[in-house]
């Protein structure tokens, strides 16, 4: 049986609330489940995650959870009659002093004040993802006149981007200071932040983490014009992560769609060479919010990142607020699958000439080398305390899978999210009088997953309980008596 490698994030919502529904999604192969905290109470966000656990555990799946927190989005306030139309060369107002409720066809309240102060004239405004979009004319104390370039309607709370990025807002608002306590609470697997500009913004989240007693990986998501604008930038934001997301809505309209697919390729080809998860988000099967069958395009969007070696593939409002959730992790599925197919996903030239720094690094590349180069290895098994060794294996395009043993509920959670990664539950301390080599090998045996005649490449530390002590690799031949 062909085992997918690159893994999928579905959003949880209204369509994917009802326990049926959630339970039919885990089937159909989600990884990661995306609680989105810029919708929904602490309330609903704790009894879908616990849900997500409970019938996970029923199926013996692991799907991690992915907390996001909302950030800064820069919105517009409210109509009076809820939208408003807008042509081209028409005059519009944004005001820090109009009332929030009370927007019209020439004027409508923002919520970030700083706006006013961050534009200048000639700057173009993107609104709702860049549908309207308007230039600044003028500019006051409290208000900035545009013009409208490009028309169209505009409905209450609408995002605004300026292209080009600039904008000032901090990445962590008082509602998301709050939100990494709930997600400590929660003991999320992973903790999206949006909107950062730099490594700053992530390691005063990693602070705030650290202070709530969560333990959640961080999840740069990479969606500012500033964290795109030089390698440098963009390497400094990666290295202060444990993953990041190509977010792709907010990140193309600021930077513009032309420039979007080599930007996406760049960042995940730099997030695997630094060691770090990548998520590819944002309309990958958008027609699918409507539509049983995904689009032509939309099948190549997907199958260009799972190319280009994504770890994992995200539906937003596809499974959270759709017409067909579950179909739509279905044909994500299918599209994975027929991808991987191709030969290019199983050579790799990744950290060749280059030096490593860690111990547990080196045996871990030493047996993808290994794997990919001796035919006769069906299956990689990390003994793994933290999932950093099995995480160092997956950056390497193979074909082999990788099973990461490992005993603690957190790890086991976490390493669904690597490419080509998979948990199998096992505590080396419970191997009683056998070996361990053998308990782990007559695991997969179990399982189907090999059979004798293969062989395996086994990886551990002399403690099984040290983090970062990967310090040997062994070849096991299946069948044989193993010590």
């Amino acid at each position: 049986m062909t085992v997918r490698r690159t893994k999928i994030v579905a959003t949880l919502g209204p369509a994917s609330n009802s326990p049926e529904v959630l339970e039919q999604l885990i089937l159909a192969g989600i990884d990661v489940a995306r609680l989105n905290f810029s919708h929904g109470t602490p309330e609903e966000h704790k009894a879908r995650a616990r849900l997500v656990r409970e019938l996970a555990a029923k199926h013996g799946r692991f799907v991690a959870l992915l907390g996001d927190l909302q950030g800064p989005k820069i919105r517009i306030a409210k109509f009076i009659d809820k939208r408003i139309e807008l042509h081209e060369g028409e005059r519009f107002r944004f005001s820090v002093t109009h009332p929030r409720d009370a927007g019209t066809r020439e004027v409508v309240g923002i919520d970030y004040p700083d706006l006013v102060k961050d534009c200048g004239v000639g700057d173009e405004l993107l609104l709702d993802d860049g549908r309207v979009v308007m230039r600044v004319e003028a500019t006051t104390a409290d208000e900035l006149h545009c013009v409208v370039l490009i028309g169209g309607p505009l409905s209450d709370n609408k995002g605004i981007n300026r292209r080009g990025g600039g904008l000032t807002a901090p990445a962590l608002t008082a509602k998301d200071k709050a939100d990494i306590k709930l997600a400590a609470e929660m003991d999320l697997d992973y903790l999206a932040v949006s909107f950062p500009r730099d490594a700053a913004d992530m390691d005063l989240a990693r602070r705030l983490r650290d202070e709530s007693g969560g333990s959640a990986w961080l999840v740069a998501k990479i969606e500012r014009a500033e964290a795109v604008a030089d390698d440098e930038a963009l390497d400094g934001l990666i290295r202060a992560s444990d993953a990041v997301m190509v977010a792709r809505g907010d990140l193309g309209v600021e930077i513009g769609d032309a420039e979007l697919v080599g930007i996406q390729k760049k960042i995940i080809l730099h997030a695997r060479r630094y060691n770090k998860v990548v998520i590819t988000a944002t309309q990958m099967m958008e027609s699918m919010i409507s539509s049983p069958m995904p689009t032509r395009a939309e099948v190549s969007d997907v199958a260009n990142a799972v190319l280009d070696y994504t770890d994992a593939v995200m539906l937003s409002a596809e499974s959270a607020a759709g017409a067909y959730p579950v179909e739509a992790v279905k044909a994500m599925a299918r599209v994975c699958l027929g991808a991987e197919r191709q030969p290019t996903s199983q050579k790799s030239s990744h950290r060749l000439g280059h030096t490593f720094s860690r111990c547990d690094e080196s045996i871990a590349l030493a047996a993808m080398f290994t794997a990919n180069h001796f035919p006769g290895v069906k299956a990689i098994i990390a003994l793994t305390e933290s999932g950093f060794t099995p995480l160092i294996m997956s950056r390497i395009r193979s074909a082999v899978p990788i099973y990461a043993f490992c005993p603690s509920r957190e790890t086991q959670a976490r390493v669904a999210m690597f490419r080509g990664v998979y948990t199998v539950p096992f505590d080396p301390a419970e191997a009683r009088s056998e070996s361990v080599s053998q308990a782990a090998v007559d695991e997969l045996l179990k399982r189907g997953l090999v059979e004798t005649g293969d062989w395996v490449i086994l990886t551990k530390g002399d403690s099984y309980h040290t983090i970062g002590g990967t310090n040997s690799m062994k070849l096991l031949h299946v069948g044989e008596a193993l010590v």
